[in-house]
């Protein structure tokens, strides 16, 4: 989204449809154009040498789906995965991972000229680079995430090699 998009600029009435996810107390909103699916949490097999934010690899219908833990990724305290946790199955460029939230609680279209950028007081517990602003709804605000900036390109390197070989590279 462009910084013209972000403060309001030219399209108005424009909606941008969202999947809201819980996460450290805390509400998110990850594009719907990102999301392929989500999955209550399945049984996790933890791989050696992982980065500590790779919960491990899953099994999803014959494919194998590496999965972080965001709260990890992010550095943010997180409760344990309960019955109201879940797996976020997002594309990121060509890479199909995971990711466990808290809980997921809605779809919702928001107005573009209801996001703006995000205050310090949110960009002190996440870093910037991860979020794509604010959105405004009613007396609600959702942290938008640039699912895209979540990880550096190493990473998205070491993600893939989980996903085509079940392994991290030495």
């Amino acid at each position: 989204m462009s910084e013209s998009t972000i403060n309001g600029g030219s399209s108005t009435g424009e909606l941008l449809q969202l999947v809201i996810c819980q996460l450290s107390k805390e509400e998110y909103g990850i594009p719907i154009s990102n999301v392929k699916e989500i999955i209550r949490i399945p049984n996790i097999i933890k791989i050696p040498r992982a980065p500590d934010y790779v919960e491990g690899i899953i099994n999803l219908r014959s494919n194998v789906l590496p999965v972080i833990n965001l709260a990890t990724r992010f550095n943010l305290s997180h409760e344990e995965i309960n019955n109201q946790s879940r797996v976020v199955v997002v594309e990121i460029g060509d890479i199909v991972t995971g990711m466990i939230v808290d809980a997921v609680t809605e779809v919702l279209r928001i107005p573009v000229g209801n996001i703006e950028s995000a205050p310090e007081i949110i960009t002190s517990k996440i870093s910037e680079k991860y979020i794509e602003g604010v959105g405004k709804i009613d007396e609600r605000l959702l942290i938008l995430l640039d699912i895209n900036k979540v990880f550096t390109e190493e990473q998205k390197v070491q993600i893939s090699h989980l996903e085509n070989a079940g392994s991290v590279p030495a």
